[in-house]
């Protein structure tokens, strides 16, 4: 749990650093806005992470592998990679040089996403799964440290002495993380078992039927199984329920990431709050209640167990909507507004553990990085897409309205928990078993 904790922050330093830090260094020395809008792009990566996921689970890395392990050698190289990346950034004037800038950004968040790919393949591997709720709690409050240090104290750092130092100590940081790992353990599991076996049968199906020489059957067959391994695994062994589990993964935050999307302009425009306020509210008030969710979250899932929780999470999300719809009848009070935060911010931190939890359970040793990411990938994606017409909903019904269909958007997730957990026993009996090396 304190590898964890350290893995968390070493997880989250980054990732403000290539999206809103980032966004108020450019402002700050007069870069255009049409530029500032191209640099979002860098966070395509976390998305796509899933593509290169599966060179993480199989490529042993040379010297690096045999001094650390498998999962260790992986965010030792991409720590290395962050923190290249951000001294280079700290060197770099946005005017004279932006497209330069856009290619350190771009290796800060490339290794970022590959980071996040071996840390979550870590942490699953590390414990097991009685103890997943409890990594991920400190995990997130790693993270969440993290996004106060890359935020608010960047932002101080750059006002009280320049964005060069103020990169250059971010960059210091990194060391964070590369301590940890040093002193942490390599997880003892057999990562190639399955993936062996299903490299075995394809490169003699490629020599018998495909004619091709040794050497690149047993090519095709280590390309198969990195690449078609992990979701011929996943659907082998849940077969029908497979595509549930991966819906229910897509539509379990849509309420939760859609309506964030409005959160700020309803606070500040709507109900005439000052940013002063918003932020006392919003951002610190509400790290600690997230904190907090996720503590919570995690005692809940070992009393009560992973699915229970779940449920209680996607009811505890959909309902703090209707919350926000009962804000927005009232005049500005800041208490109110402090209560529904609370409300929402609790809930959040409960329900995402108990997902990561849930979805870390689902994982095979053998795949561990690759299914993870698709997991986290989808876990995202719908909720982002969807709350891009949060504005026109928002512009052509109102707030409350808006709020509303948030909250009726959690439903689909509250049913599928349900059915889940009347296959309960069915996915039990197919979980993968984390065996030895």
């Amino acid at each position: 749990m304190i590898a964890m904790l350290f893995l968390g922050f070493s997880a989250g330093l980054p990732f403000l650093l290539v999206f809103s830090t980032l966004n108020a260094r450019l402002a700050d020395v007069g870069v255009e806005t049409a530029t500032i809008g191209f640099f979002s792009w860098l966070g395509i990566t976390y998305s796509i992470k899933v593509f290169w996921a599966p060179v993480v689970d199989r490529l042993k890395l040379p010297v690096l592998n045999r001094l650390f392990g498998k999962r260790r050698s992986w965010i030792l190289l991409a720590q290395a990679g962050i923190a290249t990346g951000l001294y280079l950034m700290a060197a770099v004037d946005p005017l004279s040089a932006p497209e330069t800038l856009a290619l350190c950004g771009l290796l800060v968040a490339f290794s970022s996403a590959t980071q996040d790919v071996a840390i979550d393949a870590y942490r699953i591997e590390i414990a097991e799964e009685r103890l997943q709720a409890a990594l991920a709690a400190t995990y997130i409050f790693g993270y969440r440290l993290a996004l106060l240090v890359a935020g608010a104290g960047a932002l101080y750092l750059a006002e009280f002495w320049s964005w060069q130092v103020s990169y250059q100590v971010m960059a210091a940081l990194v060391g964070v993380g590369v301590l940890t790992v040093l002193v942490a353990r390599e997880p003892e599991v057999n990562h190639f078992a399955a993936a062996e076996d299903i490299a075995e049968k394809v490169q003699e199906e490629a020599a018998r039927r495909g004619h091709l020489p040794p050497r690149l059957a047993k090519l095709a067959g280590w390309f198969y199984a990195a690449v078609a391994g992990p979701f011929v695994d996943f659907f082998r062994r849940y077969k029908e329920l497979a595509i549930v589990i991966l819906v229910l993964v897509a539509v379990y935050r849509i309420s939760d990431i859609a309506m964030g999307v409005m959160a700020n302009p309803f606070y500040l425009d709507f109900m005439g709050f000052s940013k002063t306020q918003v932020a006392d509210v919003t951002k610190v008030f509400g790290f600690f209640m997230t904190i907090l969710g996720s503590m919570v979250g995690g005692v809940l899932v070992v009393r009560y167990g992973v699915r229970r929780i779940l449920l209680a999470g996607a009811i505890m999300t959909a309902a703090t909507n209707l919350l926000f719809v009962v804000l927005a009848q009232y005049p500005p009070d800041i208490k109110l507004l402090a209560l529904v935060v609370s409300a929402d911010n609790l809930s959040g931190g409960i329900a995402n553990v108990a997902l990561i939890a849930w979805l870390s359970s689902m994982t095979s040793a053998s795949f561990t990085a690759t299914q993870y990411a698709l997991f986290s990938s989808l876990m995202t994606l719908p909720g982002k897409f969807l709350g891009g017409f949060s504005g026109i909903v928002v512009a052509d019904f109102g707030y409350a309205q808006f709020f509303l269909v948030a909250g009726v958007m959690g439903v689909p997730a509250i049913l599928l928990v349900l059915y889940i957990m009347r296959h309960g026993a069915r996915l039990d009996a197919l979980a993968p078993v984390k065996t030895s090396s």
